[in-house]
């Protein structure tokens, strides 16, 4: 790559010349990685990630989260080395004041989505400066009562919803006050629990101090609908607790991530770490040392051997069998009963009832 290349501040909306930098996720000198994120930006319109075109070293940043920047600004150079000695012209400017503007209130997508969703007055707001997410978040939380650790709802009502309210049941440590589903009417119940309507009760739930949810939408078929359904949540306020069934068992030293579900005889190994919002399905044994990233799906009766990297948005069908130190890539499928002897790629795809690698010889 060059000796040194210009990051400057994209256009993330034609009808708008500046940005929020809502994050910046990179400090001055941090090595990167090609496709590695630099930086999130917001507008009024929407949302951009800002990624690494290069790898290399992050140098001379010009801007903190919070600045207001116009497109085209610079905002830090890339270099191929750490102690790379920068030409006059690209030494950092004296810091800006953060910009403002008069007139209306200007709010990010961001900010706007997650207001709705809460139904939070926009009128207690300052006219005259960018609203971001992060101001109106701080006035929800600020406004709204306690959370009940006791009490949780259920997001989806089909099959796996029956599978966790058996679940949840047994554990005893949560009543269930209600099912939300986009697609089932206000008034059914599913085994004995209430349906209260759709999504657009949670801003009302939260007000009444009900803010833990279990997101019951399995993602099998897809895992957009899921990921949605734990954006719709958080923009809420909800939090996600790790449900266990009595009958799982979890080694002492296993660390698990928040929204887990951890159904009937399943297993979970020494020292194994588990990410957010991962499924462990009935009878499936992750053994010592593995790894699972968030939004991992692992059915009924898998089997991972010990030191097993599953990465996230996988999903390991029922019966599979993921021999020793094997990687398992982000938003890979392995189908039921398959055996996997070596790495499989990101977004890759292993058929029911074969071995992986397949070997090119046969047939």
């Amino acid at each position: 790559m060059p000796d040194l290349i210009q990051i400057l501040v994209p256009l993330v909306n034609p009808n708008e010349n500046e940005s929020l930098l809502a994050r910046l996720a990179v400090k001055e000198g941090q090595q990167v990685k090609k496709g590695e994120l630099l930086a999130v930006f917001e507008t009024t319109k929407s949302t951009f990630e800002l990624l690494s075109e290069s790898s290399g070293y992050v140098l001379s940043i010009r801007a903190s989260e919070g600045d207001l920047l116009k497109t085209g600004e610079l905002l830090c150079y890339l270099a191929e080395r750490a102690d790379q000695v920068l030409p006059k012209s690209a030494e950092p400017e004296a810091p800006k004041p953060a910009a403002q503007t008069a007139g209306d209130l200007r709010i990010t997508q961001p900010a706007l989505v997650y207001a709705q969703a809460n139904a939070i007055d926009l009128s207690v707001f300052p006219v005259g400066q960018l609203i971001t997410e992060k101001m109106v978040k701080e006035f929800s939380t600020a406004s709204l009562p306690e959370i009940d650790p006791a009490v949780l709802i259920i997001y989806g009502g089909g099959g796996h919803a029956k599978s966790l309210i058996d679940l949840i049941r047994a554990e005893g440590k949560y009543r269930i006050h209600c099912i939300l589903d986009d697609g089932i009417a206000a008034g059914s119940q599913i085994m004995g629990v209430p349906v209260l309507g759709d999504g657009s009760k949670l801003a009302e739930l939260r007000r009444q101090g009900i803010g833990l949810a279990v997101n019951a939408v399995g993602g099998i078929g897809s895992i957009a609908p899921r990921l949605k359904v734990y954006e719709r949540l958080r923009l809420a306020g909800f939090g996600f607790p790790t449900v266990i069934h009595p009958r799982a068992y979890v080694e002492p030293t296993a660390l698990l991530g928040e929204g887990g579900q951890i159904f009937f005889n399943a297993y979970v190994g020494s020292e194994a770490k588990v990410g957010f919002g991962c499924i462990i399905n009935t009878g499936a044994i992750i053994s010592h040392d593995c790894f699972l990233s968030d939004y991992v799906n692992i059915s009924p009766g898998a089997i991972l051997a010990g030191a097993v990297t599953v990465n996230e948005r996988s999903l390991v069908g029922m019966g599979v069998t993921v021999n020793l130190n094997v990687t398992i890539g982000a938003g890979s499928r392995v189908g039921n009963s398959a055996v996997v002897k070596a790495d499989i790629p990101e977004n890759g795809v292993v058929r029911a009832g074969t071995i992986w690698p397949v070997d090119a010889s046969v047939g």
